[in-house]
């Protein structure tokens, strides 16, 4: 074999290797019922038609590829947006080892998550005690300021009483009577990450602002001048939450980030360890209840958490994952309304800068077809954004998107003179974005990593915006709101249109008459 303590082959080299070339052939000829090539060929192109297509929509029980993840994931992104909280998913080891690996590979940051560790004797007979002896070890162990609790399917499907094992862990000794366990019932065999994400902070806010589960004083509201701001499931929260806060400073307003997991997954290399790293604080949670006005700025991705704000006697205002500059100006003119402050003359300078380099751009982007995939709220944003620079977002589509969203962003569509023949897709997966891709080709694909596999077979060039984004390092320290943001998706955009026309001009004496040095 060729690889030897000598010669250590990373792997792009070592699989094209004559043995195992050789190796690959004999398992497709010997164990994979392989048909032949051409009979292969022939599908595939099939599979590239309208016909196909039409078979593909009519399909009903099954997905392919869904452009979304579980709700417990979106349950461990919002338990960590706590000071000193660690998630406890009562389940079993596996499901958590997903959850912390997809974050820590988005992130390039550990996360940290417990589990109950349920098998299969609890599958059967219920897990009370391994919550009894998990809060226990988590308590002593990592000494966390609070523990979250959500569950996965296995704790579901045999319907165990979170509230009921809590209280009994409590008694237990497990943890003190006093200390805030609050918890979310997140089974991911329905919804998706923002669903878990909705739940969670929904469960924390009724545990601290209605008696903690029975066990204090409902919280009493007293008004003030705050605002507080809810970001939603972000795959940018480490650059966008601090942008928020930038601009929150700029027009001097009072404000608290509820949910704020900026800092845990961007600690520094300095010598110490932090498990847990800034966080929205209990005090801070408790507090706010008095606030004037509560902006979700996803709306899809909170839905049950902003009718428990709202009916606690709050204003609340529901944005959609604003990118550009009409989603930034509904943003901060809801700011100013709400708190009587104006907007700065920071960020007035910042939208004409972003007004500007769109004007500069605007005649490579004008008239280019997108396809977007992603969450609800971020197809919205982003679909708005390519509209105020006049081009089409011919394909919209979200795995966890509802029927009332589809309509409504069809609605949005057939409103605008670029949304022409542009179609929303709720409930759809990337299977469906494939047949789509093939009979209604479109110049760009916008989405996460797993679109590069759509890529290569449509050849569809893909832009990277959404979550998770495993291939490429770093694009969650960026903002994507604000006018900065806005500012930082038009580059990215860009980049690649660039990118896709020197690919197509640079062969010499053939192409390279439009190989320019500027664009």
């Amino acid at each position: 074999m060729p690889q030897n303590p000598d010669n250590v082959l990373d792997h792009f080299n070592l699989f094209r290797q004559p043995e195992y070339v050789e190796m690959f052939e004999n398992k497709k000829k010997n164990f994979e019922n392989h048909v032949g090539d051409a009979e292969t060929e022939r599908v595939r192109e099939w599979t590239k038609t309208q016909e196909y297509r039409e078979k593909n929509f009519a399909r009903e029980a099954l997905t392919v590829n869904p452009a979304k993840a579980c709700q417990p994931l979106g349950a461990v992104f919002a338990a960590v947006g706590f000071e000193g909280t660690i998630p406890f998913v009562h389940g079993s080891q596996g499901c958590v080892a997903y959850y912390r690996s997809h974050f820590s590979r988005h992130f390039k940051e550990p996360t940290s998550c417990v589990s109950s560790s349920m098998t299969e004797d609890a599958a059967v007979f219920g897990g009370l005690n391994n919550m009894i002896d998990g809060l226990a070890n988590t308590y002593n162990m990592y000494k966390p300021k609070m523990i979250s609790v959500s569950t996965t399917c296995m704790a579901e499907v045999i319907g165990d009483d979170l509230n009921a094992f809590i209280k009994t862990a409590k008694e237990k000794g497990s943890v003190p009577q006093e200390y805030d366990v609050p918890f979310a019932h997140t089974p991911a065999f329905v919804g998706s990450h923002i669903t878990g994400y909705d739940n969670v902070m929904k469960g924390i806010f009724e545990h601290f602002w209605d008696g903690k589960a029975g066990t204090a004083p409902v919280l009493k509201r007293e008004p003030n001048e705050s605002i507080n701001f809810v970001g939603g499931f972000d795959g940018y929260t480490v650059g966008n939450l601090r942008e928020i806060k930038r601009i929150f400073k700029s027009m001097d307003v009072d404000h608290t980030i509820v949910c704020d997991n900026s800092d845990v997954w961007d600690t520094p290399t300095d010598g110490e360890f932090r498990m847990y790293d800034g966080g929205t604080t209990i005090a801070e949670t408790e507090a706010a209840l008095n606030a004037k006005a509560t902006i979700f700025m996803q709306e899809y991705c909170t839905e049950k958490t902003s009718k428990l704000v709202e009916a606690h006697g709050q204003e609340v205002v529901n944005l959609n994952h604003p990118v550009g500059v009409k989603g930034t100006d509904e943003f901060l003119m809801a700011i100013s309304r709400i708190s009587g402050k104006p907007i700065s003359d920071e960020l007035t300078r910042e939208r004409g800068r972003l007004v500007d380099a769109m004007a500069d751009s605007s005649a490579h982007i004008h008239g280019k077809k997108f396809a977007i995939y992603g969450d609800p709220d971020l197809c919205l944003g982003l679909m708005r954004f390519l509209m105020e620079m006049g081009a089409e977002p011919t394909h919209v589509l979200a795995t966890n998107g509802s029927r009332a969203w589809e309509a409504r962003v069809q609605a949005e569509l057939d409103a605008s003179p670029f949304g022409k023949n542009c179609h929303a897709y709720g409930g759809k997966d990337l299977w469906h974005m494939r047949s789509l891709l093939f009979t209604e080709p479109v110049d760009f694909l916008i989405g996460n990593t797993y679109g590069k596999y759509l890529e290569r077979d449509t050849g569809t060039p893909l832009i990277r915006i959404g979550f998770p984004v495993f291939d490429r390092h770093h694009y969650h320290r960026y903002p994507v709101w604000g006018y900065q943001g806005g500012m930082n998706v038009l580059v990215w955009i860009l980049d690649k249109i660039f990118d896709e026309i020197d690919r197509n001009t640079n062969v010499v004496a053939k192409s390279d008459y439009s190989f320019d040095i500027i664009r």
